[in-house]
């Protein structure tokens, strides 16, 4: 026998719903630090979480060709004997599969960064990061292009082209950040997007290839030439008011119309919007800019417009990484502060882009080397230890969100799920007190008391309408009494590294959510009528 679900045609406070579609960017792609990193067995479990309780659709990450995937070798190079036993160079994927398979194995894909280099290929090599990553133009630009055949090739023969074609190809990462992501000019990278759509496309033309993976909005001229002007960034550190400039996208017009004089393909345009800003004065110093807290949505308004405008309307847009600062030693990124200003910007966003991809989804990240004790500000929504932080029961809200919109406010949504009709919401008290400003970085708040006083509390207040009488909902409450897990790791003295029982204590004070049930009248009317500490996230589901 087989249970009908009724259908709920539901009104919030007295109005219907408004039943167009909400899409979730949140979690169709998310960051990680390298593909050896996705190796580790704590990688590969926090990830089997974020595809299993998050709903993870795609995981992207740099060093696909590093040295330590070893997939490239040349005759007398790296991993080849003294006597350069094989001729020529040789490709091998064994550790590149492993990856793969694992993702695939999950449930999720990859969405594929092409780079950085072998350093057999490397013009320039340890460029960036501690593990040195070869961020140069190819000695041999045919060799790149035989190396990405060769790799999509492979990838074809292992897992067929109706499961490739759905994999996007983002070429490189951040070519604008000269010289630790790029050490060659503007012209040099696009000439190398060139030289790989064409390779892809010759391989099949379905298959989806974009970029150009800049970072971030400026609003000076420090990349309008050919590499970066550092001069032109002192009227942005000198600035009184960074609000009050014109911020706009790097690259992406200039890509957008070079693609199009040489009829190149783009399917889908990359870039990253950090809401801060890395700005050189006078004296070579480089200064944190936080922006204000509508900056996201403002710059990816702007961004859809230029792409609209642009001879490539119709491509795609997916922000491969997206953070509230991009230090991966920031402690604004442990917080409950954090998890409400993403909640908030995913929100704001959902109709602006095909993914916003969060940077990352583990402390298990290697760029700055491993990180000091188990709450160091890194990009992860969990710590080294599995440890939720508030940013992961944010992702978690986000993801029990149905996929019809029913009720958008400035405090929140309510959605219903289209195959079962069920409903859905998620609140957030961003402070009133905040105004425009954003929770920037630990750099502008010190210890971040600032932000803990903010207030007052927000009353959200709804009645929803035709339901099945008694319905049951599931509220849970994230707030800075529910769920800091770092502010009780200040409290036990930060202990650097943790005991089994202090691993076990930090983990139930994360996930010590507060959560209690509401019921549907019997009229099948829920009124809702929550108060909402700042800084809180509140997430309801119907049972």
């Amino acid at each position: 026998m087989t249970t009908m679900t009724r259908h709920q045609d539901v009104t919030v406070d007295g109005q219907p719903a408004e039943g167009r579609e909400l899409r979730h960017v949140w979690n169709r792609c998310i960051g990680a630090g390298r593909a050896n990193e996705a190796l580790r067995a704590d990688w590969q479990a926090h990830f089997t979480e974020a595809v299993s309780i998050l709903g993870v659709r795609s995981v992207r990450f740099h060093g696909l060709f590093h040295d330590d995937m070893f997939v490239y070798r040349t005759r007398g190079g790296s991993g080849f004997g003294p006597d350069g036993e094989l001729a020529g160079h040789a490709y091998t994927f064994s550790y590149v599969d492993k990856v793969f398979d694992f993702v695939l194995q999950s449930g999720a894909r990859p969405f594929v960064e092409l780079g950085f280099l072998p350093r057999d290929l490397a013009t320039d090599t340890e460029t960036v990061f501690w593990w040195g990553a070869h961020a140069s133009p190819p000695k041999d630009l045919q060799r790149w292009v035989e190396l990405v055949t060769v790799t999509i090739r492979h990838w074809i023969d292992r897992y067929g082209i109706d499961e490739v074609m759905q994999w996007p190809f983002e070429v490189w990462n951040e070519p604008n950040l000269v010289p630790h992501f790029w050490t060659g000019t503007k012209t040099q990278y696009f000439e190398l997007y060139e030289a790989t759509v064409t390779a892809i496309k010759a391989i099949d033309a379905r298959l989806k290839v974009g970029g150009p993976s800049t970072s971030v909005f400026v609003p000076d001229a420090r990349y309008d030439g050919e590499t970066e002007d550092r001069e032109a960034q002192f009227q942005t550190a000198a600035a009184e008011d960074v609000d009050a400039l014109d911020w706009r996208p790097v690259w992406i017009e200039e890509f957008l119309e070079w693609c199009a004089e040489r009829s190149l393909p783009v399917d889908f345009v990359t870039t990253h919007v950090y809401p801060t800003d890395y700005a050189f004065g006078v004296g070579g110093d480089a200064r944190l800019i936080s922006r204000y807290a509508d900056a996201t949505l403002d710059d990816l308004t702007l961004l859809r417009r230029l792409i609209a405008e642009s001879p490539y309307p119709g491509a795609d847009v997916h922000i491969t990484e997206w953070s509230t600062t991009p230090s991966s030693r920031d402690s604004i990124h442990d917080t409950v502060h954090a998890a409400t200003y993403i909640t908030r910007a995913y929100l704001q966003c959902a109709d602006l882009a095909e993914s916003i991809s969060y940077w990352t989804f583990t402390d298990v990240f290697e760029e700055g080397g491993a990180g000091i004790g188990p709450f160091h500000g890194g990009f992860g929504i969990v710590n080294e230890q599995g440890i939720h932080k508030p940013t992961f029961h944010a992702f978690a809200a986000l993801a029990r969100l149905g996929d019809r919109l029913v009720r958008s406010t400035p405090e929140g949504i309510i959605a219903q799920d289209s195959e079962t009709s069920k409903l859905s919401a998620v609140f957030f008290n961003y402070p009133a007190e905040m105004g425009a400003r954003s929770v920037g970085s630990r750099d502008s708040y010190g210890d971040t008391r600032d932000l803990r006083s903010a207030g007052p509390a927000r009353r959200i207040r709804h009645a929803v309408a035709g339901l099945e009488p008694g319905a049951v909902f599931l509220v849970s409450v994230l707030d800075l009494a529910h769920g800091d897990v770092a502010e009780e790791w200040y409290r036990m003295g930060s202990p650097q590294n943790l005991t089994p029982a202090q691993t076990a204590h930090l983990r139930e004070v994360a996930d010590g959510l507060q959560r209690f049930s509401l019921t549907a009248s019997v009229e099948g009317t829920l009124d809702l009528d929550l108060e909402l500490q700042p800084w809180a996230v509140v997430s309801i589901v119907q049972a």
